[in-house]
């Protein structure tokens, strides 16, 4: 059980405080409700900006870093398509240095043509290096808008392309962030050697006169049934051939999800997982084969994906696919698979929630999306899903009228 105090300031911030006396350090995990699905569709990759911006001085403070690290601290971020989230670790005793630093860059940026140009450069090239110029790097940027025709989830983090970063103005920056980046639109959270009076009170003390601004109310287009399968080919200098089928399956807080997690663990999680076994262990058509969630709060996708060897042809491997997926979608699962899938979700379950990092991320996202003590309904949820349930979902999502399939040809030249 993961126990926490809840409070609201006047404007509108959420703060959530988690004490544990095990440790000399406290985490100020700040998670905005902000994400690349709330992008203009031409003006894309501007979340991710922030993520870089947030460090390039803010309006009272010229360098984040090295305040924070005067005070023994680190510091990190990361975006997502649904969220963005920065956080601080530092020695408890100096927790007052975080949120000072935290609270200044929550009331407004330095907001410098300098501060732009540089991050502007960072993003771009990071574009250049890790999407276009990375073997199996542009693969998002090709698997999305297959996957999704009309809802955001359209573009990946990084953006449609470098064009919408390298012209990007001061203006249009500016009004993403007084528009996202407001106590209205966060969640802070504080976990580790502090006690909740002086998190009050020190929160209190720097956040309260940052004005609430206006919450942002999300009118996303939904993303139609699919009733199609869809499948595109690209040759690319790549190492081997590769693959990605993405099925689309329920959004982080409805029914299924849960169930679509453990479906995509029996299919390919591990050396016994079904698509291991036959694919790789037994054909060996692939060299690898894996899948996995995206975890996204809205339509997600559950994904199968790999690399195929010498011998494997995109003929035999889909063929081969089709059959797992109709054996598991027509024979229920035994209880002893169940339950060994079962267990092993429970430990990465317990072993990722052991840090105060990972404690704080945790409520967060579960304040996002509903209320923090839904932290501690996970355990029972998975328990309670049954091979019953797990034959359902698997014939719900793995239809293929639900996929869409990426095949990467490797060429030489």
């Amino acid at each position: 059980m993961l126990e926490f105090n809840r409070f609201t300031l006047a404007n509108g911030l959420k703060v959530l405080h988690h004490y544990d006396p095990t440790t000399p350090m406290v985490v100020v995990n700040t998670l905005f409700d902000v994400g690349a699905k709330d992008e203009h569709p031409n003006r894309t990759g501007f979340a991710h900006l922030f993520e870089h911006l947030m460090f390039g001085g803010s309006v009272n403070i010229a360098s984040f870093d090295e305040e924070l690290q005067k005070a023994g601290g680190q510091n990190n971020a990361f975006t997502s398509n649904d969220i963005t989230n920065y956080y601080d670790i530092l020695p408890a005793i100096n927790l007052e240095t975080a949120l000072w630093l935290e609270s200044d860059r929550m009331l407004s940026l330095a907001f410098t043509e300098k501060s732009l140009e540089v991050q502007r450069n960072v993003v771009v090239e990071e574009f250049k290096q890790r999407y276009l110029n990375q073997p199996y790097g542009d693969v998002w940027l090709e698997l999305r808008p297959l996957a999704y025709t009309k809802h955001p989830y359209q573009w990946a983090t990084i953006g449609k392309e470098v064009a919408h970063i390298e012209t990007a103005t001061m203006e249009e920056v500016k009004s993403f962030f007084f528009k996202h980046y407001t106590p209205q639109n966060a969640i802070l959270c504080i976990a580790g050697n502090v006690d909740l009076d002086r998190t009050k009170i020190l929160v209190e003390k720097y956040y309260e006169d940052i004005p609430a601004g206006n919450k942002y109310q999300r009118q996303l287009v939904e993303e139609p049934t699919q009733n199609e399968f869809r499948s595109k080919e690209l040759a690319r200098k790549v190492p081997a051939n590769a693959f990605y089928f993405a099925f689309k399956m329920p959004s982080r807080n409805k029914e299924g999800y849960a169930e679509a997690d453990l479906i995509s663990d029996i299919l390919g999680r591990g050396k016994s997982s079904r698509l291991v076994k036959r694919l790789k262990l037994e054909l060996g058509i692939v060299t690898e084969v894996s899948s996995y969630i995206l975890g996204a709060h809205d339509t997600g996708l559950l994904m199968i994906s790999g690399q195929l060897s010498e011998t494997g042809s995109f003929e035999k491997l889909e063929l081969e696919i089709w059959q797992l997926i109709d054996e598991l979608v027509k024979s229920e699962i035994s209880a002893s698979e169940l339950l060994k899938i079962k267990n092993k979700w429970k430990t990465t379950k317990v072993f990722s929630e052991q840090g105060i990092l990972s404690k704080a991320l945790a409520l967060s996202t579960a304040e996002l999306l509903g209320k923090a003590e839904d932290v501690n309904s996970d355990l029972k949820i998975y328990d309670a899903i049954s091979q019953a349930s797990i034959q359902k979902w698997s014939n719900a999502i793995l239809q293929k009228t639900n996929c869409s399939l990426l095949k990467i040809k490797a060429i030489s030249e």
